[in-house]
């Protein structure tokens, strides 16, 4: 089948296809399960482990048991995969992530979630992701590059075992599937005693499941190609900057996982926020002032970059790989969006004892 249509339409066109299954699924399923890094690590820095923090758990558990299972079943070897093969940075992990973090509690969201509402009518959501696609793209290729690569070269990772966390612990594909179906259970459990509403919960699975589709389709159309295909999955601020550098600099623009994967999430998370009848236009407003959304997408913009990927392009499907800069990267997230988030409810509270 897959022969077939790479004859008849090309790679490129089959990869687009590809991507716009893939955001398909995964704007639906994030549009239902309100999946949401920030929120999650709102909740935990509040003291509280809550609904988001085991919505986004079950999605990160699921992504991984998904991919360690097809790697085990040998449906999908990740070894060329860029997260594990090239030269890797852990600085630009570590500063990116905690960059992103900061950003993303001031941005009131990471850029998959931004995506989603955008799709779902939210302005706010549509500015701030165009400002942080700007800020990637200065970042990749612009006047922020410079910085980027200076703080990507202090802590270099080379390719290879080195950059895999399977590798180093002498960890089979098989252990890592069975760990994580195990964490996946205790996270659905737990979110059941936090009455989680079950369709919230499938949608999660259906988050991670998603990178799950989009490693697996890649891989299988690199395998059948002439071409050399890189093996991929979901991540955002990549595909956004070159969609829209190609709406801009091009007539055409060139065909690719990424181009169809942007789409597909807008689509699916419309199409799910329409039918549940929750679209609605949201501006900004005296309580969400438009010069913090802007630090927090410039914030988001470098940060991905340096630290190799956004909350799901390194934290999801990076992680699902066990590349050692991925997981760092998400670990710095945490942190970043942690101390960001208790920083200004101190501000917040100075500001009314005052009053």
């Amino acid at each position: 089948m897959l022969e077939i249509l790479l004859d008849r339409f090309g790679d490129g066109a089959v990869l687009v296809m590809a991507g716009a299954l893939v955001g398909l699924v995964f704007g639906t399923m994030a549009q239902q399960s309100r999946f949401c890094l920030r929120a999650a690590t709102v909740e935990v820095a509040d003291g509280q482990l809550g609904p988001r923090l085991y919505i986004w758990l079950i999605a990160f558990g699921a992504a991984v048991f998904s991919v360690q299972s097809m790697v085990a079943l040998g449906w999908l070897d990740v070894s060329e995969a860029r997260q594990i093969a090239a030269t890797g940075s852990l600085s630009g992990a570590i500063i990116g992530g905690l960059l992103f973090g900061c950003g993303m509690i001031l941005a009131r969201g990471c850029v998959s979630r931004l995506l989603v509402l955008s799709a779902t009518g939210n302005l706010r959501a549509i500015v701030t992701g165009l400002v942080v696609t700007l800020a990637a793209q200065a970042s990749l290729r612009g006047a922020l590059a410079p910085t980027r690569e200076a703080l990507s070269s202090l802590w270099v990772v080379e390719g290879g075992p080195d950059r895999s966390i399977l590798a180093t612990l002498g960890m089979s594909s098989g252990v890592a599937a069975g760990l994580s179906a195990l964490a996946l259970c205790a996270a659905l459990l737990l979110a059941r005693r936090k009455q989680v509403r079950l369709l919230r919960a499938f949608a999660a699975v259906g988050v991670g499941v998603a990178v799950g589709l989009g490693w697996v389709l890649t891989h299988a159309i690199a395998q059948t190609s002439f071409e050399v295909v890189p093996v991929a999955s979901i991540t955002f601020t990549g595909p956004s900057t070159d969609t829209l550098m190609g709406l801009v600099n091009s007539t055409e623009l060139p065909l690719g996982f990424g181009v169809g994967l942007v789409p597909g999430v807008v689509i699916g998370a419309g199409l799910a926020a329409l039918l549940t009848r929750e679209a609605r236009i949201e501006r900004f407003g005296p309580d969400t002032p438009m010069e913090r959304y802007l630090i927090g997408a410039v914030l988001m913009g470098f940060g991905s970059m340096l630290a190799g990927g956004c909350a799901v392009g390194a934290g999801m499907s990076g992680g699902a790989i066990f590349a050692l800069t991925a997981w760092v990267a998400v670990f710095a997230m945490w942190v970043g969006a942690m101390a960001t988030h208790i920083l200004l409810s101190k501000v917040r509270s100075g500001r009314q004892a005052m009053v």
